[in-house]
């Protein structure tokens, strides 16, 4: 991948002030040069006396350093730099004649000084305070005013107030105008190069008026149109008139809440589509971007279409699955039942070794039957072919049937089942069989997790209206990793002798029955600590016992 690029131009702001500060700072430097030469001037010839002469001498150099160093700390010291110029020009100007005073060019110098910094901006100010310092100077006959320098001294102050003043007045205008025209020209080179992004991006930007008269057009058009045809047209006469009625309620929702999206067909071709965004930038105009999405609508269109593909084919494999199951437990009830009538022997003796083979052909049945019922159960969910069977019953029994059932596989491993019901009635409207399926699947993780000597519980409680089965063991734990996967069809956890116990169907079994009820079921878990399983179903009745009621343990 290519480095990015990055734009200079958040650099030129800076170097351009830098550029400003340092001619204002050289411009301020040369003026106290001036003024210093000046008074060593008058102090060699021996006329530089403390009043009147030193006076407006130190102020005008004051004022000078005064903006040699404030040069570089910013707009507003800048301000600061113009005022005191008016400040030392006209004190300068009362001291030494008033009107008459050799030094009245330097009521000119507060502009002057708002030149030199190159910022138009200050350019009312400086010329606001020359003219007040100008004025001050003029009103001197009304105001007590000290006699102005004659001889030598009257000449080496006007020439340091009127060419010093022509000077740097000239330099600093000169310079001012400079910086305009580059200003100038660089808003020009920005609005063209904005404008050429605009002409070559990819949309169609328009201008509008609120009804739709478009008044600018930009960027690319979409095909079958021509730029300069859509000038002074309205938009809404190039929409198809099918969709008239959605860009006029889209025009009128952004004038009212500030943007709105549509998609729609243009006028020229029935079959192409756009997608036009408007933005309203006031109360008389209205931004449009209109795109060319045919190509987009087709892929959206082809996707679709796939997804749509997917969706029939995955409801035809579990239509297939379900048939599939339903015709393979016919022969598979055969087997069992035959071999449970050799397992009794019921028409006679049989050896011992043929016993032992019909006792492992029921076993075995009796394994692949619940993993086709599982199967099949799945598929019909899948295939949005179950139904629950709802019907009232007390929820215990169905949970303590399965805790009967599980009684010998627990005993055979050798972990403790422990069941905590409610010692009152819990009245139930569900499917008794998925209840009953949900505490067999759960014991029977649970068992398949938990090591020997471990424990299995499983406690059924009310909460309000909603029944919480809870099954915890002290088994294995289940990893962050698989923690995530389970409760999807065929996901298992484990090492591979217990994922090749089961279908990985139990938990989303559990999870899919108890969403059909309307509830749904959450795992907690810890490696070496256990797993928790909690599934809650909105199903008890309103007479069924109180939140915290009594419990009945069944070891």
């Amino acid at each position: 991948m290519k480095p990015i690029r990055r734009s200079r131009r958040p650099q030129v702001k800076p170097r351009r002030a830098e550029t400003r500060s340092g001619f204002a700072a050289g411009w301020h430097l040369a003026w106290a040069i001036g003024i210093a030469a000046t008074a060593g001037g008058l102090a060699v010839a021996g006329d530089l006396r403390a009043w009147p002469e030193f006076a407006p001498l130190g102020l005008g150099l004051f004022a000078a350093l005064t903006g040699a160093a404030l040069a570089g700390v910013g707009e507003r010291a800048w301000s600061a730099v113009v005022l005191t110029w008016a400040a030392a020009a006209t004190v300068a100007v009362l001291t030494t004649g008033g009107s008459a005073s050799p030094l009245a060019a330097w009521c000119f110098a507060p502009l002057a000084a708002a030149a030199a910094f190159r910022k138009p901006q200050l350019l009312p100010l400086g010329a606001a305070a020359a003219i007040a310092s100008a004025a001050v100077a003029a009103l001197s006959s009304t105001l007590a005013v000290l006699p102005r320098p004659t001889g030598p001294t009257a000449i080496w102050l006007e020439l340091l107030g009127f060419l010093g003043m022509t000077l740097g007045l000239g330099v600093a205008m000169v310079m001012l105008f400079a910086e305009t025209i580059r200003e100038r020209r660089q808003r020009d080179d920005a609005e063209a190069s904005l404008l050429e992004m605009l002409e070559n991006q990819p949309m169609l930007l328009l201008s509008m008026q609120p009804g739709g008269r478009i008044i600018d057009v930009f960027g690319q058009a979409p095909p079958g149109w021509r730029r300069r045809d859509l000038a002074e047209r309205n938009l809404g006469d190039l929409v198809h008139s099918d969709d008239q009625g959605v860009y006029d309620d889209a025009l009128h929702a952004a004038m009212l809440a500030g943007s709105a999206e549509i998609g729609l067909r243009p006028a020229h071709d029935g079959d192409g589509w756009w997608e036009l965004s408007l933005r309203r930038i006031s109360a008389k105009r209205v931004l449009a971007a209109v795109r060319d999405a045919r190509a987009q609508r087709k892929r959206e269109a082809e996707l679709e279409a796939a997804r749509d593909s997917a969706e029939q084919q995955n409801a035809g494999k579990s239509r297939f699955l379900a048939n599939m199951s339903h015709e393979l437990r016919t022969p598979l009830n055969a087997i069992m039942g035959f071999s449970d009538i050799m397992r009794q022997r019921l028409f006679g003796a049989m050896s011992d070794r043929y016993a032992e083979y019909a006792d492992l052909i029921h076993e075995s049945g009796a394994h692949l039957l619940e993993l086709i019922n599982d199967v099949l159960d799945m598929s019909k969910i899948e295939a949005d072919r179950f139904e629950l069977a709802r019907e009232d019953f007390d929820a215990r029994e169905a949970v303590a049937a399965a805790l009967r059932l599980m009684r010998g596989q627990a005993d055979r491993a050798g972990v403790s089942l422990r069941g905590v019901l409610p010692a009152d009635v819990l009245p139930a409207n569900a499917d008794r069989r998925a209840v009953k399926q949900i505490a067999l699947n759960l014991l029977s993780n649970a068992l398949k997790f938990t090591p020997r000597r471990g424990s299995v519980t499983l406690t059924l409680r009310p909460a309000g209206e909603v029944l919480e089965l809870v099954v915890a063991d002290t088994g294995v734990g289940i990893a962050p990793s698989d923690l995530e996967r389970l409760g999807r069809p065929f996901e298992q956890a484990g090492d591979p002798a217990q994922k090749a116990a089961g279908s990985g169907l139990g938990l989303s079994l559990v999870r899919a029955f108890a969403r059909l009820h309307g509830g749904d079921m959450s795992i907690e878990s810890q490696l070496g600590e256990g797993t928790t399983v909690i599934v809650r179903m909105p199903v008890l009745s309103d007479t069924s016992a109180p939140e915290g009621a009594p419990e009945t343990a069944h070891a």
